[in-house]
């Protein structure tokens, strides 16, 4: 099982170059863990696709209906107090905006406060080197290894 931040999952759900790559891990193993934030965050930037003219409407659908099967089947980490206390330990840690450390705070307590003990998927680079900081074993998805 592996936590999978917002980032990582959109070329699951649409064309992008690391597509493949990410769709191998996925298979390899599609045990998911995401914070509950995490389906909102890809709309959010599905949606921002569209308007830009990056995806078409028909594309848009079919990456909403592939986002409702993979989300239908992570386990999802719930807002708890817990998290917001590490989130904002975060923000005072790493140069992080304030989804991304909910993010990570939600894989530290996924966790059980030991990083070393989960991979962590992420393409966001600010979020990449926070989480690495923080002990987690970083899924390098261009080369499939870890960083």
């Amino acid at each position: 099982m592996r936590f999978w931040d917002s980032s990582a999952i959109i070329p699951l759900l649409v064309e992008e170059s690391m597509t493949n790559a990410l769709v191998d891990l996925y298979r390899a193993d599609s045990l998911l863990l995401a914070w509950w934030g995490t389906g909102v965050e890809c709309i959010s930037a599905l949606a921002r696709l569209e308007r830009s003219g990056g995806i078409s409407q028909d594309a848009m659908t079919a990456a909403l209906g592939r986002l409702g099967e993979i989300q239908s089947c992570w386990q999802e980490i719930q807002p708890l107090d817990r998290i917001r206390e590490i989130a904002a330990r975060l923000l005072r840690v790493h140069n992080l905006r304030a989804a991304d450390s909910l993010q990570l705070a939600a894989a530290v307590a996924a966790s059980n406060d030991r990083p070393p003990s989960l991979d962590f998927v992420c393409l966001d680079d600010r979020l990449v080197l926070a989480a690495r900081r923080e002990g987690f074993n970083v899924i390098a998805v261009n080369q499939t290894d870890r960083l």
